[in-house]
């Protein structure tokens, strides 16, 4: 029996296992029509976010402890989004015990926006707000800590491509109008 085993990091990668798969199974056609509509969409997010006044300062929180700051695809969704993640050096860090962050490191770069999705639990914005040094952190005094549930951003896949990505930059979106507009 073949076994076909993919390990998709990245947007691109994703894309191409779409096609790969669909090759695999006799749909070529509709995996391609589904990659390529995949694609355009995530063309039109990032020409909207190329329209945002400002990209904000993310954090990806991908689990709490330890903390583990967000996989490739998920930061290259958030830069498709509007946003800037604040661990670009991380992104190549395939495995999770390689993207585990000090706290403190966080803290110090300050992110404006906190995204959490912590794989099988549901997101406690209380503990992340109250994690030592993090009342002076921008996302947590503003009040820009949200949660993207797993099912939408952590499986590397259609839904991290359409749902996932819409969700946070209608966040972003609204966020840097609510940044920019004068209270």
């Amino acid at each position: 029996m073949n076994v076909v085993v993919f390990n998709q990091r990245s947007v691109a990668e994703i894309l191409q296992m779409i096609r790969i798969l669909g090759g695999l199974v006799g749909c070529q056609h509709e995996a391609e029509q589904l990659a390529d509509r995949l694609a355009a969409d995530l063309d039109a997010v990032a020409r909207a976010a190329a329209h945002l006044p400002a990209r904000l300062r993310v954090f990806f929180e991908e689990w709490d402890d330890p903390l583990i700051s967000g996989i490739r695809w998920v930061e290259e969704l958030v830069e498709i989004a509007g946003g800037a993640p604040i661990f670009p050096e991380l992104r190549d860090a395939a495995l999770a015990k390689d993207r585990v962050v000090d706290p403190a490191d966080v803290a110090r770069r300050d992110p404006q926006v906190i995204f959490a999705s912590w794989c099988g639990k549901k997101v406690k914005k209380a503990a992340i707000a109250a994690r030592p040094g993090w009342d002076q952190v921008s996302a947590v005094r503003d009040d820009r800590i949200f949660e993207i549930k797993s099912t939408y951003i952590l499986q590397p896949g259609p839904a991290s491509l359409t749902e996932g990505v819409r969700q946070i930059h209608e966040i972003l979106a609204r966020e840097t109008d609510r940044r920019s507009t004068p209270e």
